[in-house]
């Protein structure tokens, strides 16, 4: 893979671096909708809860907007999705049964069917392979996130999200709090001085357990572990990436995307021992060191019973911030105090006016579907990069209890996802232990 690492992490900037069509259609005769040169017709690979909300999302972002074709591991789940779907759109559905994929390789199928808008929701692990397939096909991308649970898959979608960029192909990530207008307010104060320079920061993602699937007599161990994907880090990056991620976006971002230096950290299992959460932790804690010697104390966990936690708070030397997405505050005070509620006038008088009106989630489609119609391409490859970055190497800190450099992470080339899968395969790595295991 020919590009430098060194530079990745020095420059500011990701994208510099390394008939049969109609017949199938098979339009009902009542129907309000037909094709035409306006309609964006959208592909869904994952066909899970977030899945179909991504594409009840997209179908909503825009009138001339139609779902036309879906993929997954699992018909059971793709069936379910249709359902719902069919359910709340209607004949904004156009889902035949030939564009109903089902196998491993459905998303290569879907991606060469002609589709505008495809949308990547499958389980971490294929997000490298799902994106390179997507914008190799030219399609516009939203991309769930994490991106890559190991250093081989980030690298992947550095060079995917490079393509997207040189393609002229909106790439929007499921980064979803950068979508939320009060925190684009928030940290757009911040990284406009308001607290002045930054010295410290805590982020925490502290919740409790998630679902677990019990397993089937006809399952097959691989069939068993992609159903209950959150508890092997093979599939989903563990916690800090899968889920966490999103406080350490926050942090990113108001750092201004710089990435740290290094990461002290620890982690472990003391709750969810039990061998049916797999080879994951259940907490971490960790130290980021950035170049101008700000620390930044970030720690999750996923233990039921617990404090919960998921907030961000940052301290400079004019001010403090904290934005607390349980609570909803976004505050600052000291020298500038400022704080959103529900009578804050934003410096941009028509984020305001929408910033109660739109959630998140829906805003991410909006912004990507308006670009595409504006032929104006949008790409967050770079900070959704190094984000994703950013938790892997906390994830090999807590794993090796060592101190790893954000170059480190960058260039590990210890691959956790195995580049074939099949049906019978058995696959399973050991829980790591910190002093034990080591960097690759």
């Amino acid at each position: 893979m020919n590009y430098t690492r060194r530079r990745f992490l020095k420059t500011a900037g990701l994208t510099t671096i390394a008939g049969a069509v109609v017949a199938d259609y098979a339009l009902a005769s009542n129907s309000i909708w037909s094709l035409n040169s306006k309609t964006l017709k959208v592909g869904l690979i994952g066909c899970g809860g977030r899945g179909t909300a991504a594409a009840m999302e997209a179908l909503n972002s825009d009138p001339n907007v139609i779902l036309y074709a879906m993929a997954d591991v699992f018909e059971d789940h793709l069936e379910q999705s249709f359902n719902t779907l069919k359910e709340n759109f209607g004949d904004k559905i156009q889902v035949s049964k030939r564009r109903k994929l089902v196998g491993l390789d459905a998303y290569q199928k879907l991606v060469e069917l002609d589709v505008d808008v495809v949308l990547l929701a499958a389980p971490p692990a294929f997000r490298p392979s799902h994106l390179e397939a997507t914008v190799n096909a030219g399609k516009h991308v939203f991309c769930e996130k994490p991106f890559a649970v190991d250093g081989p898959g980030l690298r992947r979608v550095i060079e995917a999200s490079q393509k997207a960029k040189a393609k002229n192909l909106s790439l929007v990530s499921g980064f979803c709090w950068r979508y939320h207008l009060p925190k684009r307010e928030t940290f757009g104060r911040v990284l406009d001085g308001q607290i002045g320079r930054i010295l410290a920061a805590e982020c925490t993602y502290n919740t409790g357990e998630l679902w677990y699937k019990e397993r089937q007599p006809n399952w097959t161990d691989f069939e068993y572990q992609l159903r209950n994907w959150l508890y092997y880090n093979w599939l989903s990056g563990d916690h800090i990436i899968e889920q966490a991620i999103h406080s350490l976006d926050m942090l990113q971002w108001a750092m201004g995307d710089q990435l740290p230096v290094s990461v002290t950290g620890s982690g472990g299992r003391q709750k969810r021992v039990d061998e049916r959460f797999g080879n994951v932790y259940d907490h971490f804690a960790t130290v980021y060191q950035y170049e101008n010697g700000t620390k930044a104390y970030f720690s999750c966990r996923q233990q039921n019973n617990t404090a919960p936690a998921y907030a961000v708070e940052l301290v400079g030397d004019e001010g403090r911030c904290v934005v607390d997405c349980r609570t909803g505050t976004h505050d600052i005070t000291g020298k500038k105090p400022w704080k959103y509620d529900d009578t804050t006038k934003f410096t941009d008088e028509n984020a305001y006016k929408e910033s109660n009106s739109r959630s998140m989630y829906q805003q991410e489609h909006d912004e990507l579907f308006a670009s595409i119609r504006k032929n104006t391409p949008m790409n967050d490859g770079d900070w959704m990069v190094k984000s994703n970055l950013v938790a892997l190497a906390g994830r090999m800190a807590g794993y090796t209890g060592a101190t790893v450099s954000l170059e480190e992470a960058l260039a590990s080339n210890e691959v956790l996802f195995p580049e074939q899968v099949s049906w019978d395969m058995k696959y399973d790595l050991p829980i790591a232990i910190p002093g034990e295991k080591t960097l690759v």
